[in-house]
């Protein structure tokens, strides 16, 4: 029995790892579209992936449905944020450049994450997932500065920057939230495929809309309708159903905390692919990431 919780446990780590691995080459895929809004690629990705996780599980939406209804309060939370969540985190880049809204969004979400099962599921935090999560979001800060050769893109007047870092700390609450209100459903026995499927395809119907006012250059030429294409169907789609799957065997806290995976995915793909260069300190921001990977695979969930 305890085999079979810990091989269960290993598959929704490494699930979560890939999920993450897909949101790495996000910035990749939309570098080939520069016309194109972040607030359109934000809703498109994230709403289109929605309504097609929501399509995929409609019968076990329909099956789960009266559970469902008994819980609806972690669904509203849900739905709610993915909603809020594109918005804000890439409009906190728009504003305050990408390095600061990246980090703050990202570096944020596992202590948001943490913080909601200790003060409303009553559960312990181990000191190893205290030091994972500082490993995890120092390399992060440190990979960020690694990548910009001290250049903070166009310098934002300082109320804009102040703004998109707001943002950014609304990006990763609403990032934690989502994951822990999915988390809180799989939890009450709804299947993680019914539990995705409603929280992203509610949420897309909040979404999808916004791309008459930021959207209408969609259609101008073939590669945005390419990067779209994969941006809903890889990193939205395919990484929200295994992420979801990781929700079912480990924690909300353990597995947003391996999403720090992701931006170094994001960085290797933009030194081997776009041609970035990385400075040591970047390089050492690697390292941490992966010694806070390691650490975490032997973190009970």
């Amino acid at each position: 029995m305890k085999l079979s919780i810990k091989m269960d446990s290993a598959y929704g780590f490494i699930a979560v790892l890939m999920a993450a691995f897909l949101w790495g080459t996000t910035g990749t895929a939309a570098s080939f579209a520069p016309d194109l809004s972040p607030l359109t690629i934000g809703a498109v990705a994230m709403g289109g992936g929605g309504l097609l996780q929501a399509l995929l599980a409609r019968k076990n939406i329909i099956h789960h449905f009266s559970g469902i209804k008994n819980h609806y309060l972690y669904l509203v939370i849900g739905v709610l944020s993915v909603a809020i969540y594109p918005l804000a985190f890439y409009s906190s880049m728009h504003l305050a450049g990408i390095t600061i809204g990246t980090v703050v969004s990202i570096g944020t979400a596992p202590l948001f994450t943490a913080l909601l099962e200790k003060f409303f599921d009553k559960k312990h935090l181990s000191i190893m997932w205290f030091i994972c999560f500082i490993l995890g979001v120092t390399g992060v800060i440190l990979l960020s500065m690694g990548g910009t050769h001290s250049r903070m893109l166009d310098d934002p007047q300082d109320h804009l920057k102040i703004i998109g870092i707001v943002l950014g700390i609304i990006a990763g609450l609403t990032y934690s939230l989502y994951s822990w209100a999915a988390k809180k459903l799989i939890d009450q026995g709804i299947d993680a495929k019914a539990s995705m499927g409603l929280i992203f395809g509610f949420g897309a119907l909040f979404l999808l809309p916004t791309l008459f006012y930021t959207g209408t250059n969609i259609f101008d030429t073939a590669i945005n309708i390419y990067v779209l294409g994969y941006m809903m169907l890889i990193p939205m789609f395919l990484g929200y159903v295994l992420f979801g799957y990781g929700l079912k065997t480990i924690s909300a806290s353990k597995a947003i905390t391996l999403t720090l995976f992701e931006p170094l995915v994001a960085a290797a793909f933009a030194i081997f692919l776009v041609g970035e260069k990385l400075d040591y300190i970047g390089w050492l921001g690697m390292a941490l990431i992966f010694i806070c990977l390691i650490m975490l695979s032997r973190v009970d969930s």
